[in-house]
């Protein structure tokens, strides 16, 4: 791999060089396509380099993995090493005998932490770092503060000095998604390229991280998947609807999610909240590809206003996990929604404190708009800590709820 400058910057790569300062494996992980390998090219010439998607590279490894290791460059990059899970057991006996820092850095495709065979941990030996599909603010080249401003309190009321980016221009942003490939392609070519890139995934990486019997069915479920991004999963429906075993649902779920196409949003809780809805909600990771998949077209932002509001959802929740990677990784992401179906998108913890965010894909705002930032107030009592209600206008605005303001959507990037 020849070293090149990065078209983007990433955030995170501040957390890869200090995550190698003192640890003896570090592994990126994330979708195909979203940079990894860019990421991790940053670190040569120091760092030798060595793909498993080479067929020799990944015959040597398959057959003998304390080999194979053993014959590395020190240090080294290990790119997909997903496709070769033996091979983490032969790291890990590698470094119990010479724990220098830096010595492995690691890409992989596939959720490492959820392959059902990955034997010894490489607890307290690995740190993992998610890197997601592009931001809006990585795409401007802005810093992506809005999170860091959220957990701070520093989110001020103010008028709008400039005019809020008007419709059109917020749905191409959404339906572009986050993928590098992608955002450099005209909208009908990116989408044709949408649909490779998933074709790709399933006929190949979906192999070789779990036995499919048939791929149409798989790809059934995340064509359905995308038509309900940012709603609640029903698993027994989603069974019956596709005709297939519950069993079989919750399989190609776990599939999606080891290949960082789902997200799963788990329902906040308390014990102080005995009226919550306990369902996850579901979400692709990448807009772009969610509006691809789900044959969304830049017409229908306009006319299936539901739609485009789901998937705006999804795009959102992806702005606000990326950000938390380096703002916060101790932040957890989930969603509230009690039995009077008074619902908050997103809530944000950590520890005890919580936040609230809204998404509203519409110009103005109402006292009514707030009404689940207060519910969820109400139950958090003196650990919620604030709350934002994001959508298309122009101004910082407060609501009627304490440390809660009405926040430009456009924030998410250009603050």
């Amino acid at each position: 791999m020849t070293a090149v400058s990065p078209p983007y910057h990433r955030p995170l790569a501040a957390a890869v060089r200090t995550a190698l300062a003192d640890t003896p494996v570090v592994c990126i992980l994330g979708p195909r396509q979203v940079g990894k390998t860019t990421l991790a090219g940053q670190f040569e010439p120091h760092y030798g380099y060595i793909s498993l998607d080479d067929p020799a590279s990944l015959a040597f490894a398959l057959d003998d993995p304390t080999g194979f290791i053993a014959a590395l460059p020190d240090p080294v990059i290990l790119d997909e090493v997903q496709r070769a899970p033996a091979l983490l057991r032969a790291i890990k006996l590698s470094v119990d005998t010479d724990r220098r820092p830096g010595r492995f850095l690691l890409t992989g495709s596939a959720n490492l932490l959820m392959l059902p065979w990955l034997g010894d941990s490489l607890a307290g030996r690995m740190e993992i770092i998610d890197l997601q599909p592009l931001t809006a603010a990585e795409q401007a080249g802005q810093p992506g503060a809005f999170l860091a401003h959220l957990l701070d309190g520093r989110l001020q009321p103010a008028l709008a000095a400039t005019a809020a980016p008007d419709l059109d221009t917020l749905t191409a942003q959404v339906m572009a998604g986050g993928f590098p490939e992608a955002i450099a392609r005209t909208p009908p070519r990116a989408r044709a390229w949408h649909h490779n890139y998933l074709r790709s995934l399933v006929e190949r990486d979906a192999q070789d991280i779990a036995r499919i019997r048939d791929t149409r069915d798989l790809m059934r479920l995340l064509t359905l998947m995308a038509l309900r991004t940012g709603q609640m999963l029903n698993v027994a429906s989603v069974a019956n609807e596709l005709g297939i075993h519950r069993q079989t649902v919750e399989h190609y779920l776990a599939i999606g999610e080891r290949l960082f196409l789902l997200r799963r949003i788990q329902p906040w809780h308390s014990n102080r909240a005995k009226r919550l809805i306990k369902t996850p909600k579901i979400h692709l990771v990448d807009s772009g590809l969610c509006a691809a998949l789900s044959g969304l077209k830049f017409a229908d932002a306009v006319v299936q206003r539901e739609r485009f509001g789901h998937l705006l959802e999804s795009f959102v929740v992806q702005q606000l996990t990326a950000q938390a990677g380096w703002t916060d990784p101790a932040l957890h992401l989930w969603h509230y929604r009690d039995k009077d179906q008074v619902e908050v998108d997103l809530v944000l913890t950590r520890g005890r404190e919580v936040w609230g965010v809204e998404i509203k894909a519409a110009a103005t705002v109402t006292p009514r708009d707030g009404s689940g930032l207060r519910r969820l107030a109400d139950q958090c009592g003196t650990d919620f800590k604030g709350g934002a209600l994001l959508y298309t206008g122009a101004s910082t605005l407060p609501l009627d709820t304490d440390h809660c303001l009405a926040v430009p959507m456009a924030r998410l990037w250009d603050m």
